[in-house]
């Protein structure tokens, strides 16, 4: 009974990989059960790295959880959060050759050289989200650049009206984060915002999803589904990534935005629905209407109120401010007391790059950093490496207004910035090297211009796992 209790109260989790220091993809974890990891097909969780091997460990979820290292070839660490250090080369890690090992929330877990992390899973949004749920995602929307200020006004006047409103933005800027904002100002706040993400799902599923169906209209239809749009019948729908409906999906669509009526699959009338229609999309949807591979007509409708987002890069200003909210909000699903603040080199080397990826980008780089910070302060080297590597090495230190520098920041010489960044690249000057040659020891040595002995000394430094034959 206690074990089923503790489970319960730690609710839902997922494992959340951080392959190559920059992207991350979470899994839901099992109540009960084991969950193997490795870079070979049929593990539950597959990651596409060459330091992981085919069956790299397993971990076995109940009312504990345990990790086993299944005889990898560079290993399986796991430092706890508990562990303190204000670098990644200081702190402690645990190695496990074939028996368990404890991982509470939080704690890092290194396999090969890609890093894992275990936390609460993030609560779906969707037609069954609370109203609490749904404006707490926009309640600290962080909006400090001029012309987000402008583009948020013109949004939130925008709200009141019952035209539908097109975002227009490069992937990862913040569209649905704007769309949410846009039905919290407007009458219809009260009532339901579902976002739907049209690239997620199959056509056969979409069409099941959005419009519903009846009871034996196809194998599997064991009863009655109400579709999105009538879920959510008097507020919000975001058609994320429009761009991807197929022409026959776009059809059906045409005609619930005509008639407000939605026909479910299999029914012979339509039910009517009263929702306002947010579509958001990367593809430049004018053009493609006029190369006919959207409908124009569909276009136009969809096409009452404009709104083209920014990229995070034309927005210098808010990129301080969001890496701290990001932060503090990684660190609390790993829960952990306090928030770490973050050093001025690695302020600057975030404020110098480019974020292709944009805010969601930068999200996954704090994420990361979250998990990789054991002390008090995020570090340069708890920047994924390709922020790193773009940005270049500082210029020096960042001018910042005093009220905005917690007193407990670390203060650190120029020196010390120097040195901590010749670190950084020779580390990433090894795993560079180890990558290209497949973890050989000796040739990675003889590409770096270094003896072996020399190499391995380097390893231990700065604590990366040893390869070794399996």
């Amino acid at each position: 009974m206690g074990q089923v209790d503790r489970q319960e109260q730690r609710g839902t989790l997922e494992l959340v990989v951080y392959a190559a220091g920059d992207e991350a993809a979470a899994t839901v974890l099992p109540k009960m059960g084991s969950v193997t990891i490795g870079r070979g097909e049929g593990n539950d969780v597959r990651i596409d790295d060459a330091s992981v091997s085919r069956r790299h460990a397993v971990l076995h979820v109940g009312p504990s959880l345990r990790i086993e290292d299944k005889g990898s070839a560079n290993g399986t660490f796991v430092r706890k959060s508990e562990d303190k250090g204000s670098a990644v080369e200081t702190r402690r890690v645990h190695r496990m050759p074939g028996e368990t090992f404890a991982v509470e929330l939080g704690d890092c877990i290194v396999l090969g050289s890609v890093i894992a992390v275990v936390r609460r899973a993030r609560h779906e949004e969707g037609p069954k989200a609370t109203d609490e749920a749904r404006r707490g995602a926009t309640s600290h929307v962080v909006v400090a650049d001029p012309g987000m200020r402008a583009l948020h006004e013109e949004a939130r006047r925008a709200a009141g009206s019952p035209f539908n409103v097109l975002l227009l933005g490069e992937t990862g800027v913040g569209k649905e984060i704007l769309a949410r904002a846009i039905h919290e100002a407007s009458p219809r706040r009260g009532k339901p915002f579902v976002a739907v993400h049209c690239a997620a799902l199959s056509e056969t599923l979409l069409e099941s999803e959005l419009f519903g169906h009846k009871k034996g209209s196809f194998t599997g239809a064991t009863e009655d589904k109400k579709g999105l749009f009538e879920a959510a019948d008097g507020g919000t729908v975001l058609l994320d990534e429009i761009g991807e409906l197929s022409p026959s999906v776009q059809v059906k669509l045409l005609r619930v935005l005509e008639d407000r009526a939605v026909l479910r699959i299999g029914a012979v009338a339509p039910r009517p629905v009263d929702v306002r229609f947010i579509a958001a999309t990367n593809r430049d949807l004018e053009a493609e209407a006029l190369r006919g591979t959207f409908r124009q007509d569909l276009f136009y409708r969809l096409n009452g109120i404009t709104f083209v987002v920014p990229p995070l890069r034309e927005r210098k200003t808010e990129i301080t401010q969001l890496a701290a909210f990001f932060l503090e909000d990684a660190w609390k699903k790993l829960e952990r007391k306090g928030v770490p603040s973050i050093a001025n080199e690695a302020r600057e080397l975030l404020e110098r790059h480019a974020f292709p990826g944009n805010v969601r980008e930068l999200k996954n780089a704090m994420e990361r950093a979250a998990v990789l910070c054991a002390g008090d302060t995020v570090l340069p080297e708890h920047l994924p490496p390709r922020i790193a590597r773009s940005s270049g090495p500082p210029s020096g230190r960042a001018v910042t207004p005093a009220a905005e520098v917690p007193m407990a920041t670390q203060r650190i010489t120029e020196l010390d910035v120097s040195e901590a960044q010749k670190r950084l690249d020779e580390k990433q000057r090894i795993l560079d090297a180890l990558e290209k040659c497949a973890h050989n020891q000796t040739r990675a040595a003889e590409m770096l211009g270094i003896s072996r002995r020399t190499l391995v000394s380097r390893l231990e430094e700065y604590d990366l796992p040893r390869p070794r034959k399996r």
